[in-house]
């Protein structure tokens, strides 16, 4: 039997899934689900073989519920038209279900996860499609990390810097430090470059949290922010640093 949990806030997508899903005896639906937050613990408690997943949902969007789980199970997305979505999946060889779809589109989704199921094509879909949709410019305002359990939404303007920690990033903020499952690259590519500077090649500075810059030593330098904290400026960052800030 292959699990599957349907996670739409639209109770009447949820029902047109499970009506074309009849069609399909060997997939059983095990939960519905009405947001991201009760998402990730349906998948977590059932370990699905597969999810429908809705992108614009409250709270959290589908891309990133897939963010907060550490190995997600295949995905069909289910989504009204967005541009940015659609070029994300079109690079990858993730299958999406535009709204409304038909039960001929949805047959023919169900049949390109089956040819790809158990595959490395398969594996490697979701994250390669994470690693897309987080450079779209809606996924730049905030950050969501997960933490014992609990959903945290960090908007971007409260984060003072972010720091390289192993295969890890680590974002600072006044109310801790707060791991999140991505890289460096990432995080420089997707923050406004004109508030975020990649200072270093461990740390990246708000400009906005920085109050003076001292020297350091052999052309380098601290970042001295209002929180106190101190932050490694290297040669190239200070220049990056000199430029935005106008020095």
């Amino acid at each position: 039997m292959i699990k599957t949990i349907l996670i739409d806030d639209e109770p009447l997508a949820r029902s047109i899934l499970k009506e074309y899903l009849q069609h399909y005896p060997q997939i059983q639906v095990v939960q519905e689900c009405n947001d991201g937050f009760e998402g990730v613990k349906a998948v977590m408690q059932h370990q699905p073989d597969l999810i429908f997943l809705d992108i614009q949902m409250p709270k959290i969007s589908g891309f990133e519920m897939l963010e907060l789980i550490e190995q997600p199970p295949a995905v069909i997305f289910t989504t009204a038209f967005d541009e940015y979505a659609i070029k994300a999946f079109e690079n990858n060889a993730v299958d999406y279900l535009l709204k409304p779809f038909s039960l001929e589109r949805f047959d023919k989704a169900i049949r390109k996860w089956t040819e790809q199921k158990n595959t490395v094509a398969e594996k490697d879909n979701t994250p390669a499609l994470l690693q897309t949709a987080a450079q779209l410019p809606q996924q730049s305002r905030r950050i969501v990390v997960k933490i014992a359990g609990r959903i945290r939404i960090i908007p971007v303007d409260e984060v003072q810097y972010l720091e390289a920690s192993d295969d890890y990033v680590k974002i600072h903020t006044r109310d801790g430090a707060f791991i999140k499952n991505r890289t460096m690259g990432n995080f420089e590519q997707v923050l406004d470059a004109q508030q975020f500077v990649r200072c270093h090649r461990s740390y990246i500075v708000n400009v906005q949290f920085i109050t003076r810059i001292d020297p350091y030593e052999k052309e380098n330098f601290l970042a001295i922010l209002k929180t106190g904290d101190k932050v490694p400026v290297s040669k190239t960052g200070y220049a990056k640093l000199k430029k935005v800030l106008g020095l």
